[in-house]
């Protein structure tokens, strides 16, 4: 290679890796000519592209649900950005501020007088965590294979196999094909690199980080490299090692470089691991190699068959154009972003989302985060953090409808590991009992308010708490709310029964119990004085968490047959809280005890309509008054917002029945939040708006909340015709469905736990089991009947 072209690739990792701003994806330039077309692999759900990723978001995500890699498709050079979970800077800490519970009660006075503004001074100065920042969720570094003699090639493509979990880079040099995989796999918790080749090629393979770390041969083996450092220095040690095995051909080391020459195959194995949970890293990392060290056939096999395990269980179809499908993704993209149809996207973009979940949350890891595992940055936007205030709970929404309910266990393991910080912080700053988390977390415990007054919002345990029930709806699982889930949610009622106050005489809420301090969180209003706050009391959605979890838990005690006291408190305390209230000028729900303007008219949070979506409180045919206001509420929101608020958007149109609008969200989540990997933007990259459009789409086929089944409850016009298999709805029990025209022709029902089905159907069914007829009666606009654990009912329009 010449000293040119090496100075070139010095100087461009260096830039890829080191120097990308905050929000800005790393460019990644590709030399190598390009000819011919290539035909569309054959797979049926894939990503597929004519030319390597020329920036961060155009790359391909691979995840076993701890590791990570952003995969380029380059060709003389390829670039695979890592990720391992727990690379984090920061660590264990107590940001608990001592002068907290001393300013609560004066902060409280000043609110219920409507002195927002000397309130919000003086929980700046007394309430906010010490420091009052995290930090931030960091890259791995980079693996990349260096084959500068592919300088020409033809019929290149690449592409994300959804169903085999793979990314795969193809194309012909001299005449010979070329293909390189990539997986990153689950039972053998390693990534893992295939090339093959027609004919024999040599490279250049490096492990990189930009920053506080350094890459050596190992000592004790000529195929393999370490990279090994500390984060940022001082904190998390860190260990990456990849090996190289080459069929006809030799591995050598040369420098910080293995070095592969006349090769026809090439396996590279990666492991990496952190000291977070407690073990060496370099420990870990060894012993990981050595139990993968299998043939590739044998990698790949055991990973595809765990992967496809979870990713069968369902399948969708909807009216798709062969013409459309057999286009590259972006220029598919690009036909939707300049208002061309294409319905097959949605049945792609909905697998993707499952993909993604599969890929960043597996039971014995952490949560998905904003970006899922998927992060370039040293200094991430918005340190790539657990979001408590919608995010990371919108990252579940789509886990037990879609059938993925195991994809939820990392969210309740780190609940777990959250009581005990949230249980000091609860006492230090409220004297209360419980657990409690604000508006974000981390990977260390910290559930203090932090970044600014926005922060001083001690609902997110309460809101995470709704996700324990949830669970429990689809699956029945009475071990898990057993095992962990209810002791989960009676803390966080705890704290809300300590955590709620009666409101004095004078107020908006006088001698009801309410939440202060209070937000919507991060909007503000404008009072008719003119002074804009967002530091309150009893905002709507806080009063809406509180009742949602106060009868929530109040029915886990029950079905458990427990704690008698404490569901009687949780159920008085719900009595006792502010009815939801519609605006007597503008017929909205109020997002605030009193009756205020919107300095933001179109804020992004919605947050109000909790009650709505998520959570059940709001109902159009229990309900129809509020739900007319919520539908008030959301028209004049408007529709274009960030990825995330227009995913929670799309839901919310679906709760409400209204197909052709949940439809025009979804054309609008795809048209102008979708990255060309289909990655939803915030701006920049965040992974919420993919696990909320996901359930949005599951949203418009299948609703189960309230205890009633609820089939294509808002089914748009343009998905017509279609089928899905392995929903889960809230009771137990397994959908599919088959649709033509617009109407339901069959919907066969699989009873996981024998409960009995109220299905909320306009006209009358015919329901049976084993071709014979099943029972049936009805309650109002309810049609009930019995079923049996593991029975398989089909239901037909009369």
């Amino acid at each position: 290679m010449s000293i040119n072209r090496r100075l070139w690739l010095a100087q461009w990792m260096a830039w890829a890796t080191g120097s990308a701003q905050w929000g800005k994806p790393s460019l990644f330039q590709w030399k190598a000519r390009l000819s011919g077309e290539a035909a569309p692999p054959e797979a049926d759900l894939k990503l597929w592209y004519r030319q390597p990723a020329s920036q961060w978001d155009e790359a391909l995500p691979v995840g076993n649900g701890r590791l990570g890699a952003m995969v380029f498709g380059g060709i003389e050079l390829e670039r695979l950005q890592l990720n391992e979970e727990t690379v984090w800077a920061g660590g264990p800490r107590d940001p608990n501020n001592p002068l907290a519970l001393k300013s609560l009660p004066e902060v409280r006075r000043l609110l219920f007088e409507g002195k927002e503004l000397e309130a919000t001074k003086l929980a700046e100065k007394t309430m906010l965590g010490v420091p009052s920042r995290i930090e931030s969720y960091q890259p791995l570094g980079d693996l990349w294979i260096e084959m500068p003699e592919f300088d020409e090639v033809s019929e290149y493509r690449r592409w994300l196999d959804l169903r085999g979990a793979v990314a795969v880079t193809e194309f012909r040099w001299k005449g010979a094909l070329v293909r390189r995989e990539v997986f990153s796999s689950a039972p053998d918790q390693v990534l893992a690199v295939h090339i093959r080749s027609d004919a024999s090629f040599s490279a250049r393979v490096r492990l990189t980080r930009s920053q506080h770390a350094m890459t050596a041969p190992d000592p004790a083996r000529t195929d393999t490299l370490v990279l090994r450092g500390r984060v940022n220095g001082e904190g998390m040690q860190f260990e990456a090692r990849v090996e190289a095995e080459a069929a006809g051909g030799t591995v050598a080391v040369q420098g910080s470089e293995l070095v592969i020459t006349g090769a026809k195959e090439v396996l590279l194995r990666l492991a990496a691991a952190t000291d977070y949970r407690g073990r060496a890293p370099a420990a870990q990392v060894a012993q990981t190699l050595k139990q993968a060290r299998r043939p590739f056939p044998d990698l790949k096999k055991r990973h595809e068959g765990e992967h496809r395990t979870y990713f069968d269980r369902v399948r969708l179809e909807l009216p798709s154009d062969p013409a459309l499908e057999a286009l590259p993704t972006d220029e598919r993209l690009a036909r939707v972003k300049s208002g061309g149809a294409d319905e097959g996207l949605a049945t792609l973009y909905f697998q993707y989302g499952r993909y993604l979940l599969l890929g960043s949350s597996r039971p014995g890891c952490l949560p998905a985060n904003l970006q899922g595992i998927w992060n370039e940055h040293m200094k991430a936007p918005w340190n790539s953090d657990f979001h408590t205030n919608i995010n990371l709970q919108m990252n579940y929404w789509p886990a037990c409808v879609t059938n993925l309910a195991e994809c939820g266990q990392p969210l309740f393991d780190f609940m777990q590991m959250l009581t005990e910080p949230g249980a000091k912080t609860a006492r230090a700053m409220y004297g209360a009992r419980g657990w409690v988390v604000h508006h974000l977390t981390d990977p260390f415990g910290y559930t203090a308010p932090a970044d600014g007054i926005w922060g001083v919002w001690p609902m997110g345990a309460a809101w995470l708490a709704h996700h324990v029930w949830e669970h429990y709806l689809f699956t029945g699982d009475r071990g898990f709310l057993e095992r962990q889930g209810y002791a989960l949610m009676k803390g966080a009622a705890e704290f809300v029964l300590d955590f709620l106050v009666e409101a004095p005489a004078g107020t908006a809420a006088a001698g009801r119990r309410v939440t202060a301090p209070s937000h919507s969180p991060e909007n503000k209003f404008r009072k008719a004085d003119g002074t804009e706050a967002m530091f309150t009391y009893a905002a709507t959605m806080d009063i809406a968490i509180c009742r949602d979890l106060l009868l929530n838990t109040a029915r886990a005690a029950e079905a458990l047959g427990r704690d008698e006291d404490l569901r009687r408190r949780c159920m008085e305390a719900a009595s006792r809280l502010p009815e939801l209230r519609v605006s007597s000028r503008t017929g909205r729900l109020m997002e605030w005890i009193e009756d205020y303007d919107e300095p933001e008219p179109q804020h992004r949070h919605m947050s109000h309509l909790y009650a709505l979506h998520p959570a059940e409180l709001i109902d159009m045919h229990e309900t129809p008054q509020l739900a007319a206001a919520a539908r008030k509420t959301l028209e004049a929101r408007g529709d274009r917002s960030t990825g995330w608020s227009t995913a929670w958007k799309m839901n919310f149109w679906a709760r409400l029945g209204d197909g052709e609008r949940a439809y025009r969200l979804w054309r609008i989540l795809l048209g102008t939040c979708t990255l060309k990997n289909l990655f939803d933007t915030h701006p920049p990259f965040q992974i919420d708006g993919n696990f909320g459009g996901t359930a949005g789409i599951a949203e418009m086929l299948l609703q189960s909340h309230r205890g009633e089944l609820r089939l294509l409850p808002a089914l748009p016009r343009a998905w017509h015709t279609g089928r899905v298999e392995g929903l889960l709805a809230r009771g137990g029990f397994e959908i599919a469905m088959e649709w033509q025209g617009g109407r339901l022709g069959v919907a066969r029902i699989r009873s996981i736990r024998g409960n009995p089905i109220r299905l909320r159907w306009t006209g009358g069914v015919r329901v049976t089991r084993n071709g014979k007829p099943v029972a049936v009666r009805q309650e109002g606009a309810l049609t009930v009947f019995k079923t049996a654990v593991n029975g398989v009912y089909e239901v037909r329009p009369a």
